[in-house]
């Protein structure tokens, strides 16, 4: 753990941070005056409030700024025996709380994250029906920046195992909403690689699988819906519902057990992942909020002084046919290495034919002198991590010789592949692999894998994951489009890190663009291919291009300084789909990052944000010709201060990046 809650409720942190922890129960037996009046839960500013109706059909709505965002919406659970909770309650009692403490995150985009909440937690009995006499609670959290419940089954005489056949919790929106949604075409299964596109909620179908975070504008502030603490449960998906009303109502789906039986199977006392709505006013707000995080379950890791960020090198996948051999390998090390990046990935191949029943993670393709690559490793200062197929780490418990030898070969961590499913089963699968992995100081990086959703707090070592559609695709799409890049920090990245594999520079406009699977090109500019570093998290970045594309180039320069974890991040300037600025801060150095859509920008960033002082500025930015040819760049330097406004003009497709550091 990060910190150690002590008797007197202070909490501090190693870094030196000591914060108060403030919270107070207070339990109240339920009564029709209290059920009728008293079950309304504000943040802790008074804006944003809950409204749960806990007679008979147990329902919650939502208001912002006094403006409804969620008509009364539907709670509850069905199970496979027939019985229901949520259909008909009796509310036994309310508890009431309010939190705001502090923790550390070594691994994000804030330092110091505030938790700040209050919180209503209500005890119900079914009172009719199949689910008669069964007890449950739901648990709701009201912050500044949005609103989550979830579902708590304790242990009961009247309820043992079970086998959940439904969830029909509902999101009832009041208006039928501008939206951004991605969908999955092919069932429930699939590596959850979407671009999310705008359209109204009620272009959402009944039968639709729509995955998370779903972003959604409403007329009183931005909601991004998803789910956070994903643990021992199914992933959440949605679908359209009813149009009535004037409202749009959406349903929870969940991903199905693969053996058909069911959704999710367990005993109590059990709690699902926490439903949530994230708020902001802007859509720049819903970039600087940790909700997710913070309704995550704490570090489980007593070490994590092992598990470091940075950026890895990796090897010819991307940039060109596969090249399993010792010489290429050594030439991806040396490219880590000038560039002062602390990793190289081995990709596919490595271990020779995968996904087969005598594949072998640990032997090594005779093409491949793996003792020479770690000499060679480890003489230029680089770590390696590995390529798995995720069926060869399951078969058999493979993964447990094979990461007690990956720790003994010195290896930094693993990345495995091909999952692309979030039923329980798969989600638990996850925290096995991580927990086995952390045992021997492994990272791990999931790809073909499901959107996270918090578990990047609960174990760091799973450093970040796949679950976006990113710049691989370039290899055989024209789908990475420059509207795509600028929706990703309002949808996925919400969610938290992700692994774009960010780096091509083999810079083109849309138009001149065209996919290439020996040396992949990127649409956008030079400037824009960096502000990637800046705009989008992954603790371990994935720089995705051949060395010979860095060498003497503009701008690789930038790939030396930049870090994948910061102290603090603002959102400056943000318009979904259109552009949006970042500044984040690395210890006393500050960074900015700009995107924009296939439209011309022309920002003007504020620098306010800054401390008193001269600070030294160095800017990369759109050429005056970028708008032909996308590799260019212009490079400036000046000093300025707190007050200055930065005018640059943003070519189409393009971007912009700055290093800024005290005179």
């Amino acid at each position: 753990m990060n910190g150690m809650a002590t008797s007197s409720g202070q909490v501090s942190w190693r870094f030196g941070l000591t914060l108060c922890l403030a919270t107070c129960w207070s339990a109240i037996s339920a009564s029709p005056e209290r059920d009728r009046g008293g079950l309304s839960l504000r943040s802790p500013d008074g804006k944003i409030e809950v409204t749960v109706a806990a007679r008979g059909r147990l329902t919650y709505s939502v208001q912002v700024d006094n403006q409804a965002v969620l008509q009364p919406s539907r709670l509850g659970f069905e199970f496979s025996d027939g019985a229901s909770l949520g259909s008909n309650v009796e509310l036994s009692t309310t508890q009431r709380r309010g939190a705001n403490s502090a923790w550390e995150n070594k691994w994000g985009k804030r330092r110091e994250v505030r938790d700040r909440y209050n919180e209503l937690r209500l005890a119900l009995r079914e009172v009719a029906g199949v689910g008669m006499g069964r007890n449950f609670e739901v648990e709701f959290r009201a912050y500044d920046d949005g609103v989550a419940f979830r579902y708590v089954l304790p242990a009961q005489a009247a309820m043992g195992a079970f086998l959940l056949r439904r969830e029909p919790t509902e999101f009832c929106f009041a208006g039928d909403y501008q939206c951004f949604a991605g969908q999955q075409e092919k069932g429930f299964q699939g590596a959850q690689e979407w671009e999310f596109k705008p359209g109204r909620l009620s272009e959402i179908k009944p039968e639709a699988i729509v995955g998370l975070p779903l972003l959604v504008q409403t007329p009183a502030a931005w909601v991004a819906v998803f789910e956070s603490d994903l643990r021992d449960w199914a992933g959440m998906w949605l679908g359209g519902g009813t149009v009535a009303a004037g409202g749009v109502t959406l349903d929870v789906k969940l991903a199905p057990r693969p053996d058909g039986q069911g959704l999710v199977k367990a005993a109590p006392p059990h709690a699902s992942p926490w439903r949530v709505l994230m708020i902001g006013r802007e859509p720049g707000r819903l970039l600087e909020s940790d909700l997710v995080l913070n309704l995550s379950t704490p570090c489980l890791l007593a070490d994590t002084s092992w598990i470091r960020p940075g950026k890895m090198a990796w090897d010819h996948w991307w940039s060109g046919d596969v090249e399993m051999k010792t010489s290429t390998l050594k030439d991806y090390i040396e490219l880590a290495a000038e560039m002062g990046w602390p990793y190289q990935l081995i990709d596919w191949q490595w271990y020779g034919s995968f996904n087969k029943p005598n594949s072998d993670i640990t032997k090594v393709s005779p093409s491949v002198d793996m003792e020479e690559v770690r000499r060679f490793a480890k003489e230029k200062g680089v770590r390696l991590l590995v390529w798995l197929y995720w069926s060869d780490v399951d078969r058999n418990d493979a993964y447990k010789k094979a990461f007690a030898l990956y720790e003994e070969w010195g290896m930094a961590g693993v990345k495995i592949d091909f999952m692309d499913r979030d039923d329980q089963e798969m989600v638990n699968w996850y925290e096995k692999i991580t927990k086995a992995a952390a045992e021997h100081h492994l990272m791990v990086n999931f790809h073909g894998a499901f959107k996270t959703s918090g578990f990047n707090r609960t174990f760091p070592n799973q450093i970040t994951r796949e679950g976006i559609l990113g710049n691989e695709y370039n290899r055989w799409s024209t789908r990475v489009t420059p509207e795509h890049k600028v929706t990703l920090p309002f949808t996925r990245f919400l969610a938290g890190p992700a692994d774009f594999t960010p780096g091509g520079f083999l810079n083109r406009q849309p138009s001149q663009f065209k996919p290439d699977s020996k040396a992949a090109q990127v649409q956008g500019t030079r400037a824009a291919e960096l502000a990637l570093f800046v705009v989008y998290d992954s603790p371990l970045c994935c720089v995705c291009d051949h060395p010979s594309h860095y060498g003497g180039q503009a701008g690789a320069g930038f790939l030396k300084i930049v870090p994948t974890v910061w102290d603090d991040t603002r959102a400056l300037d943000a318009e979904v789909a259109k552009h949006v600025v970042v500044a984040r801060r690395s210890g006393q150095e500050w960074f900015l990052g700009g995107l924009t859509g296939s439209g011309a920008y022309d920002a003007s960033v504020s620098l306010a944000f800054l401390k008193k002082g001269r600070w030294r500025l160095r800017l990369w930015r759109d050429a005056t010709d970028s708008d032909v040819n996308g590799e260019h760049l212009e490079i400036e330097e000046r000093v300025v201060t707190a007050q200055d406004v930065l005018k640059i003009h943003c070519a189409p497709a393009g971007g912009l990046v700055a290093w800024l550091r005290r005179e």
